[in-house]
């Protein structure tokens, strides 16, 4: 058998050391832009190929090979075909934003608990590949899983018990529209079965649509009104305890506290591991305080729906700095949220910063350009000192990174180095 990993990063390395260990006569190539540009052209020559989430899956030359009967996988089925067999339970989240904090709540939720404490595992975006762990993994084990729309867009598996949060526009850089982008998230209900559930955030009606695609039972859950498994004095210990702001972060622990209840952890360690959260890195972090002035690091903030969110997140006068590369969205919702929200002055920088400045032409503070992140942060702070009150910099740039990093970790890690040198 010829078989081809088609993108060789994190997860294409991990497929690789999986097939060596399971198909030890098959021929295994590598196609990679890095090391071919012509990569593309040689998809029709084998009978198998594992594609990496980066590479879209609508892109010609793939649609190409399929009709010509070459056969797709990814490392998300792997994992699937693997833990469908050996009868490990799976939590599959998804949504456009706050995956990764949900995901991150509810594992520490179960890990908190002795019954789960050394048999939970978190896999997706976040750590390692997932077929890394398939080695550690046995019939008790429970994998919370982060998935995107690029693992989900040909996946033939839905988790037993699956997770949907918000959903809007995003990657419309690599999803051809948004239709196309919805089609790829219903893949973690679509495939769901009568005995399998669907956790679903209500007021979303892409969401609410998708969660209809799933033969299972569906549990809508309303952050504002108690459900089946969290009381409206569970909802307010939650709102009391949270440390991380914003109401998208409130709504995020709700859904994680409402699956970690379904599972028999108790409430008061599930009101602990609120508590004591502070999110994960570079999504509203705070990462410095300097006298009056607090800088907050949202690099994760890839689209306008997310920014809009960081910029509510905050009653108090704040400087938001955006902008980076593109992907096609609009950036109404930065607009709506900007509108009479305390912010003082938006500074944008990257490929982007005249499209998103287009948008804001109706919004009444001060916009600046910069150059490069480190610019925009120096010109962030001194209007902060000229506001001479307590004062946020917000640093949620609404765009992709690739315009001048690595990717938005890359970005994060950017920005904290300029704020470490600010005086």
């Amino acid at each position: 058998m010829r078989i081809a990993i088609l993108g060789f990063g994190r997860e294409g390395k991990a497929v690789r050391k999986f097939l060596k260990k399971r198909k030890k006569t098959a021929s295994i190539s590598i196609l990679d832009r890095k090391t071919d540009p012509d990569y593309l052209k040689k998809l029709s020559r084998f009978d198998l190929i594992f594609r990496s989430p980066g590479v879209p899956y609508n892109l010609p030359e793939i649609q190409e090979a399929i009709r010509n009967g070459v056969k797709f996988s990814s490392a998300t089925a792997l994992f699937f075909e693997e833990t469908k067999r050996k009868k490990i339970a799976v939590i599959g989240i998804t949504g456009t934003k706050g995956k990764g904090t949900t995901s991150t709540l509810l594992y520490r939720m179960l890990k908190s608990e002795p019954k789960y404490k050394n048999r939970v595992f978190l896999v997706g975006n976040i750590g390692k590949p997932a077929i890394d762990l398939l080695p550690k993994l046995n019939r008790k084990s429970v994998i919370i899983f982060e998935l995107s729309s690029f693992q989900l867009q040909d996946l033939k598996y839905s988790p037993a018990t699956t997770v949907m949060l918000d959903v809007f526009p995003d990657h419309l850089d690599s999803h051809r529209t948004f239709k196309e982008y919805l089609e790829a998230k219903s893949h973690i209900s679509r495939h769901q079965k009568k005995t399998d559930r669907i956790f679903y955030l209500s007021g979303n009606k892409d969401s609410e649509r998708i969660a209809g695609k799933s033969k299972g039972r569906k549990i809508k859950i309303n952050p504002s009104s108690a459900n089946i498994f969290l009381d409206k004095n569970d909802l307010a210990e939650i709102r009391n305890r949270i440390k991380i702001p914003g109401e998208h972060n409130y709504k995020n622990a709700v859904m994680a506290a409402s699956v970690a209840a379904s599972l028999g952890v108790p409430k008061k360690s599930i009101f602990r591991a609120v508590a004591v959260f502070r999110g994960t890195k570079y999504r509203l972090e705070l990462i410095r305080t300097a006298g009056n002035i607090k800088f907050y690091n949202d690099s994760a903030s890839t689209n306008p729906q997310t920014a809009a969110a960081a910029v509510k997140a905050f009653s108090e006068p704040k400087i938001l700095i955006a902008g980076g590369k593109d992907k096609n969205l609009d950036y109404a919702p930065l607009a709506r949220a900007l509108k009479n929200s305390n912010t003082k002055l938006v500074v944008l920088f990257g490929e982007n910063k005249n499209k998103i400045r287009l948008a804001l032409r109706g919004f009444s503070a001060p916009i600046k350009f910069a150059k490069n992140l480190k610019e925009a942060t120096g010109l962030a702070l001194a209007g902060a000192k000229r506001e001479n009150t307590e004062c946020a910099i917000v640093f949620s740039p609404a765009s992709a990174s690739f315009d001048m990093f690595k990717n938005y970790v890359d970005r994060g890690k950017k920005f904290n180095d300029a704020v470490k040198t600010l005086r």
